[in-house]
């Protein structure tokens, strides 16, 4: 017989089985807290990226439009409304106070009343602002515990004026450029400004075509001359608010809304998400008197939160930066010890409204000039 047959049959024995899967678990539980710390870094850069992304385009957008600000032409509204007559408002209020047609106020704000003097919670913050809220921006249900904007200025881009033909009361604005007024999203613009350097009328159009490049409106503008070329400019009206409401995803979010010609707002458009709140501080012109015995100086002398404006036309002309912050936290969990460290955006500090969502907040800031009401612009 083989040799083979008689050799002895060899294995392993359960000792030493017992110590490989002691090895192999260890070795296992090593993995699983590899894997672990690795997924808990992701998780918290994902959330840190996510939170300074929505940060800096929440910022972004507003200072786009605060910047815009004053702007009535070649000349600001500040210089326009120093001249008696010069700035024409024909656009009506509707009857709603502080509405989103209430021209020439070129911006609004409206803090939200805090938990206390410099603490906000999020959780149980009231739905009461100060001043208080005009009923066409009540009507976007913003959320409790975030201050909202209101602006309202020419757009950046005018089409040039080509000619203006005067009928009776009626006059037709004829222009070189009408997709200069469609720009940005807005394909059937509502409301207008036409401006020289020394004018400025606001009107509703009775008629608008595209084709011919015209607009007419029911009032006579007869002081503004197309020569030389270039200096007589139809603009579209600008008119938008700016909250924080409740996203898609049902969490938090900057949102935008634009005002129809009657002052009240369309259906709010979600900008950002993951924005818990917005708060505002006012730069006022250095000009104490309210720019009533004296022009502005273009130069701003004091921060002021918009509870302690006067809310009047002059002390909102008197604007000319603004502080802008905003609460920032990322859509999902990102690190649970996060939650329990109280965020502050302009000294006041916040609490989420829930304390145990591990989500990634941080505070962002930054002071928008109004280029179109500084150094006497």
């Amino acid at each position: 017989m083989s040799p083979w047959f008689n050799r002895r049959v060899q294995g392993v024995s359960l000792v030493e089985m017992m110590i490989a899967l002691a090895i192999g678990a260890f070795l296992m539980l090593g993995l699983a807290r590899v894997f672990s710390a690795s997924r808990t870094a992701y998780q918290l850069s994902e959330g840190v990226s996510r939170v300074q992304e929505n940060g800096r385009f929440a910022i972004d957008f507003i200072q786009r439009d605060l910047r815009m600000v004053g702007h009535m032409g070649c000349v600001n509204d500040q210089s326009h409304l120093q001249n008696a007559g010069a700035l024409a408002n024909g656009i009506p209020a509707g009857g709603t106070t502080n509405s989103g047609v209430n021209f020439p106020l070129g911006i609004q704000a409206y803090e939200a009343v805090k938990t206390s003097e410099f603490t906000m919670n999020l959780g149980t913050a009231a739905a009461t602002w100060d001043p208080a809220l005009p009923s066409t921006v009540a009507e976007l249900d913003p959320e409790p515990g975030s201050d909202i904007l209101q602006l309202r200025f020419l757009a950046s881009e005018g089409a040039p004026v080509d000619s203006i033909t005067v009928a009776g009361t009626t006059s037709t604005i004829r222009v070189a450029r009408w997709n200069a007024l469609t720009r940005d999203g807005v394909v059937a613009p509502t409301m207008f400004g036409l401006a020289d350097c020394s004018f400025v009328d606001l009107f509703l159009p009775t008629a608008t075509d595209p084709v011919a490049r015209t607009v007419t409106v029911g009032s006579v503008l007869d002081r503004y001359t197309p020569q030389p070329a270039g200096q007589t400019m139809l603009y579209r009206l600008e008119s938008v608010v700016y909250f924080v409401g409740v996203g898609a995803s049902g969490e938090r979010a900057l949102m935008r809304a634009r005002s129809l010609t009657d002052g009240t707002y369309d259906d709010a458009e979600e900008l950002v998400e993951g924005i818990e709140s917005l708060q505002v501080q006012l730069g006022l012109d250095s000009n104490t008197a309210g720019m009533t015995t004296a022009p502005p100086s273009g130069y701003v002398g004091s921060f002021i939160r918009p509870s302690a404006m006067a809310n009047t036309e002059v002390a909102w002309r008197s604007v000319g930066a603004v502080r802008l912050g905003v609460m920032a936290s990322s859509p999902d969990r990102a690190a649970s010890e996060q939650s329990e460290v109280a965020r502050s955006v302009l000294g006041v500090a916040f609490t989420p409204a829930d304390t145990s969502d591990g989500r990634y907040r941080w505070g962002y800031e930054s002071t928008i000039a109004m280029r179109n009401r500084l150094y006497g612009n």
